[in-house]
Parts: C-alpha cells; sequence; structure tokens
C-alpha cells in the first residue's frame, strides 16, 4: 500500500510516517513546514519508501500530481492550535475546511478514492452524554476549531456518497507524545522554565480531560484502515479514563519538583472554545481489537521527558 500523508512532517504525522513504514508501506509525506518540523522525518526519510514533498494544500496543482499512484490518504494537515485559530477565524476555514476540500479534489484528480481523516472530539461541542459515543447529538457550542473539522467530515462523507470514495474518520481527543509541539503540557513546562515559583492556569483548574498517547494513536489509526471496510465509518480515539488540568499540572510539578504558587484565570473555562469536559466513548474502536498501552499519567510523563531532552522546540515555537 502506498500512503501520502499531508502533515506528515508534524506531531501525529510524522509518528503516523513511522508507523506505516513500520508496517512495510511506502509512505509520501506532505508538508509546508509552516509547524511541522524536517527533523522530525530523519529517521523516516533515511528509508528508501519514503519521501518528503514540502508543498501546501492550497496548492491543488501541486497537490494532485504529488498524490498520483498513492492507494490511501491520510489527511491531517491542518491548524490545529484551538487557541490560535480562536484568536484568528479564517485559519480554520483556510486551513481545515477549504483544505479538506483540496484533499478531496486532488483525490478525484489523481484517481485516489480511499481517505483517513483525522477530525477532533471537539466536534461534540459540549454533550450531556459521558462518555459520549460517536453517535451523539451534535455540535452543541462547539469551537470555530471544532466546526471546521465537522465542516470537513461533512463534505468527505459528500464524496463518499457522490464519487465513490472510501472513508475512515477519527475524532481525536488530545493527543500527548514525542514531537509534542504545542498545547498544556507544553505551555505548563514552558511557564514553569520561566517562573518556577509562579504559575497561570487558564481557567479554573477543574476541567476534565480526556488525552491519549501518540503512539497508541497511531495504532488505533492502523488498525481501521486496515480493516479496510467500505463508506464513511467514524471512529473516538481516547481512552477509558481523564483528567483535571490541576492533576495534569500537579504530575509535572512532581516530575520537575517544583510546587508553584497557582493563579487562576478565565472561569471555567480557559479560552473562547474551550471545552470544560471531554470524555469520549471508545467501544468502537476497541471492537476492532484496539487498546491504549499508555495511561495519561504515563503520556503526560513521557510528554514531559520528551520537551526536557529538546528544549530547541520552545525556540521554534517563539
Amino acid at each position: 500500500m502506498r500512503c501520502f500523508v499531508t502533515g506528515g512532517a508534524g506531531f501525529i504525522g510524522s509518528n503516523l510516517v513511522d508507523g506505516l513504514l513500520a508496517a512495510g508501506y511506502g509512505v509520501t509525506a506532505y508538508d509546508n513546514l509552516s509547524t511541522g518540523q524536517p527533523s522530525f522525518l530523519d529517521h523516516a526519510l533515511a528509508q528508501p519508501n519514503c519521501q518528503l514533498i514540502e508543498a501546501d494544500v492550497q496548492d491543488a496543482d501541486a497537490l494532485a500530481a504529488a498524490m498520483r499512484g498513492h492507494d490511501v490518504v491520510f489527511h491531517l494537515a491542518a491548524n490545529a492550535d484551538v487557541r490560535h485559530g480562536t484568536e484568528h477565524p479564517r485559519l480554520d476555514l483556510d486551513q481545515n475546511t477549504i483544505g479538506t476540500f483540496n484533499v478531496l479534489e486532488a483525490m478525484r484528480a489523481a484517481g485516489v478514492r480511499r481517505i483517513a481523516f483525522s477530525s477532533t472530539g471537539s466536534v461534540y461541542g459540549e454533550p450531556t452524554q459521558f462518555p459520549t459515543p460517536e453517535d451523539s447529538a451534535f455540535p452543541v457550542q462547539t469551537s470555530l476549531y471544532g466546526a471546521s473539522k465537522l465542516a470537513g467530515e461533512a463534505l468527505i462523507s459528500a464524496y463518499v456518497y457522490g464519487y465513490g470514495f472510501q472513508a475512515t474518520v477519527f475524532r481525536f481527543v488530545s493527543i500527548l507524545g514525542e514531537r509534542y509541539t504545542h498545547g498544556h503540557v507544553f505551555d505548563f513546562y514552558r511557564k514553569l522554565l520561566a517562573n518556577p515559583q509562579t504559575i497561570e492556569v487558564l481557567g479554573n483548574g477543574q476541567q476534565r480531560k480526556s488525552y491519549l498517547y501518540v503512539g497508541d494513536c497511531v495504532r488505533a489509526i492502523r488498525c481501521a484502515v486496515e480493516a479496510d471496510a467500505p463508506g464513511f465509518r467514524v471512529f473516538n480515539l481516547g481512552t477509558d479514563e481523564y483528567c483535571t488540568v490541576d492533576q495534569s499540572l500537579g504530575w509535572i510539578c512532581q516530575d520537575l519538583g517544583l510546587n508553584p504558587k497557582r493563579r487562576y484565570s478565565g472561569g471555567e473555562r480557559g479560552w473562547i472554545g474551550d471545552s470544560p469536559f471531554i470524555f469520549l466513548d471508545c467501544a468502537r474502536i476497541r471492537a476492532l481489537g484496539w487498546q491504549p498501552q499508555l495511561t495519561i499519567q504515563q503520556a503526560v510523563l513521557r510528554t514531559l521527558a520528551y520537551l526536557k531532552a529538546n528544549p530547541w522546540l520552545f525556540e521554534a515555537r517563539a
């Protein structure tokens, strides 16, 4: 199987590239390197069946030309920084929704009919059912990011039923692990490096979040795609647990040997679009034989260890 990965030099994308190569597949990583890091692909690009194309999903001609000859598209290219997208709403529309449309049109032109799409649990907004199943009523007070991903799902569904595509959609919780470049663990560690005595926490610290280790995420994606079922399928990806923001900060502080004073801001939620409770029902993906291997605490601490070993990431994000 020849795989085409948009956002292939990013956090999840580069880990997926490694996982696909380990399974013996050929891989083309397609990335504009605006947030992706070429160094994330150093090991992958040393293999003969992997290549990196530096280009943007907004370039429809380049996208279609690069995609020819592939069997399946893993579409991960997106603006995944929810807070940044809230400050710049056009970003989510252009990179997430229109970017997905461009990928679908490029697939149509290139004769590729299989797509795996990285969506988000944010499409559910603030549901009333926990854990939240894939058929839950939504959206309810979703973020701009969630809305842009939901629009992408709708487009993909239309191409499945209008053009005979085959689609697997993954609604992620927040993903942690090696090559992580933004999010709450990143922000907490950066703040503690700057000031070990006091830390600002966005929200009241009681927001309940579920997280998944990136290695477990990649295994789940492969598990579902390799099942190779027709039509339009949706899978939640997460664990069977959650933690509060305060709990995750406590694990980080304990690992660093710190006990900073916590200052809370923003009320119940830290920013526009933040959901106070995210917990997904993952029975559907588990029915395929997949199980997460790391707990949330283990994923947080593994992410922290990676950040401590790679301080250059903070300069790259400056």
